[in-house]
């Protein structure tokens, strides 16, 4: 089967972590065309790469080499960007979040599905070899009691540096999102109802800390706690059940379990690239012709959770339903 030709939006740091798996020897894809908006540095990476530049996505997406995108943009673009592709019917995998508010997720899902154009969500920790080793450990601690989600990442300028790319919105949206998924992904259930805190290093800026409580539709309780407030990092899912207690952690990339006071099992798992996996799990579901294994409507809901969160915060802590379009 041919390789399929690719067009990436999006040339920053971690859109370079796509162009560099896509330039590698990867029989499933070739990049054909990049866009960015800084023109000199994306007409250099272009020339060296000997692929298309189109500064304009407009451009990109009519490009008859294009025939499907790997979109890796601030959210605060990804509306735009979905609908021209949907017109022009190209499939996309789009980067979390899918969107910076529920009500442009759900604008950009229902125009994909309407038109029968394949959209997946790079909801990369789903692929985490520690995340999916716990996942498979879930029912060795017993029946279920509560699960715990922890991201916290040192200080950075990311977010700060052009607030409207995420309108606003800050590590919730920007990396405490993947958490959000994975309550949906390990449990299997929607979530219902949160309860949010938030506060900020810089009082005009967006919040550097988000602590919720998430109830599902099982009644199952679910805690998130993502920072961008001390040094270092720990991104971990904690599972609790009556008979101990099973942990993952994709930073370390190791796995624990524990089942009494004197009894610790742990182990390293391998560490795989997430983005070359989320990519050729994109590139294998175009051509088998097969639902995406995460859609777009999982990114999607993890943006409605995040909804509820900022308006569970606003009204100090008060608990929220989520609504689900």
């Amino acid at each position: 089967m041919a390789p399929i030709g690719i067009g990436l939006i999006g040339l920053g740091r971690h859109g370079m972590r796509y162009a560099h798996h896509l330039l590698e020897p990867l029989p499933e894809a070739r990049l054909v065309a990049v866009c960015r908006r800084d023109a000199v540095h994306g007409a250099a990476f272009a020339a060296e790469h000997r692929v298309r530049f189109h500064q304009d996505y407009h451009q990109l997406i009519a490009d008859p080499g294009v025939e499907a995108l790997v979109v890796v943009t601030p959210p605060a673009l990804t509306r735009p960007i979905c609908l021209e592709a949907v017109r022009r019917r190209k499939p996309m995998l789009i980067e979390k979040p899918l969107a910076t508010t529920g009500a442009d997720a759900r604008v950009m899902v229902q125009a994909a599905a309407g038109a029968g154009i394949p959209l997946m969500t790079a909801h990369t920790v789903r692929y985490e070899t520690a995340l999916l080793a716990l996942r498979h450990e879930l029912e060795s601690v017993g029946a279920r009691r509560y699960l715990v989600l922890s991201n916290r990442v040192e200080p950075g300028p990311d977010v700060l540096r052009n607030p409207t790319d995420y309108a606003g919105r800050g590590v919730l949206l920007e990396t405490g999102i993947h958490l959000l998924d994975l309550v949906r992904f390990l449990t299997g259930e929607e979530v219902v109802e949160v309860r949010c805190e938030m506060d900020r290093l810089n009082p005009t800026g967006p919040e550097s800390r988000a602590l919720a409580s998430l109830r599902t539709s099982g009644n199952f309780p679910c805690v998130v706690d993502c920072s961008r407030v001390t040094g270092g990092r720990v991104s971990r899912a904690e599972w609790v059940g009556e008979e101990g207690q099973v942990a993952g952690d994709w930073v370390q990339h190791r796995l624990w379990r524990i089942s009494s006071r004197d009894a610790l099992e742990e182990w390293k798992v391998e560490n795989r690239p997430t983005v070359v996996t989320v990519l050729r799990a994109f590139l294998d579901a175009l051509q088998r012709g097969v639902p995406m294994p995460v859609t777009g409507l999982d990114g999607q809901r993890a943006v409605e959770i995040a909804d509820a969160c900022y308006r569970s915060a606003e009204q100090g802590g008060e608990p929220e339903g989520v609504v689900h379009g």
